[in-house]
């Protein structure tokens, strides 16, 4: 078991600095976010802009400064959230912990190896912080209830699935009997591409019934496709909705940084660490 002193929340400026960064819901912490958001927004902003070749050509020199502007800026804040923490590893080892180093390695390398310019496109990962600004990092939490939702509705979609697929089949072979090779369905797996195609309501129309028996079926098969959209959405609602009857905290671990604990919750599920 861990001692008191290594699940303690951090104390003093280590804090006061994890209350900024990690909780949205204090004055200081929300300015914090929103700043942030901003500067997330203008720098994945500006490498779209560097694609651009007549935009990178007419303002090379500004978006390379804006560049780095960020990229120090983004390299603080990461620095200063594994000094809020009281387990800087296990923030580090966090998703959002790769997804902030990944978001700054791409710069630094283009420095110091030739030909990881390549690597600057990575710097579009910053956008993914959006979701933790948002509290999208708290709905990330809420991931986990429809990841449970799926798993409780996966024994109706299998079923459902399979249905699917038997129809699929059986639509194949009999549009390959009806339409032939002539008019394009000239094998029963290609006849049965086409019946996913017609099924989902895509409709590419690179293979299309000519007879009117066919085109009959097609028909049906159209109008099948809306009960195959509308029922799997029945089934992971239904289950959503009993998953998202437990509430989660809005609060962040004062350990790791983690979010959407369970409301009731004390410790925290990914280091254990006391809650405040």
């Amino acid at each position: 078991m861990d001692r008191p002193s290594e699940q303690s929340p951090p104390s003093g400026f280590r804090a006061r600095l994890h209350t900024i960064i990690f909780e949205a819901d204090t004055p200081a912490g929300r300015a914090f976010d929103i700043a942030l958001l901003w500067a997330i927004v203008f720098s994945v902003a500006a490498v779209m802009l560097e694609s651009v070749a007549q935009v990178r050509a007419e303002h090379a020199h500004a978006l390379h400064v804006a560049e780095w502007v960020f990229t120090v800026l983004f390299a603080l804040e990461y620095v200063l959230r594994l000094i809020a923490v009281r387990q800087p590893l296990h923030y580090a080892r966090s998703f959002f912990g790769i997804v902030d180093l990944m978001a700054l390695l791409p710069s630094f390398l283009s420095v110091l190896l030739p030909g990881a310019q390549t690597l600057l496109v990575v710097r579009v990962l910053r956008l993914l912080r959006v979701f933790r600004i948002l509290k999208l990092g708290h709905l990330l939490g809420q991931a986990e209830v429809l990841l449970t939702a799926l798993r409780a509705s996966r024994p109706k979609i299998i079923v459902f699935l399979g249905t699917v697929l038997s129809i699929d089949v059986i639509m194949g072979a009999v549009m390959y009997m009806v339409e032939g090779e002539e008019n394009g369905f000239d094998s029963i797996p290609r006849s049965m591409y086409w019946a996913i195609v017609t099924m989902t309501t895509v409709g590419f129309g690179d293979i299309t019934p000519k007879t009117v028996t066919g085109q009959f079926l097609a028909s049906i098969l159209m109008v099948m496709g809306y009960g195959i959209i509308a029922v799997p959405t029945g089934i992971v609602s239904v289950e959503l909705a009993a998953a998202t009857r437990q509430s989660l905290h809005t609060q962040a671990c004062p350990g790791c940084g983690a979010q959407g604990h369970d409301l009731d919750a004390n410790f925290c599920k990914s280091c254990g660490a006391a809650l405040d």
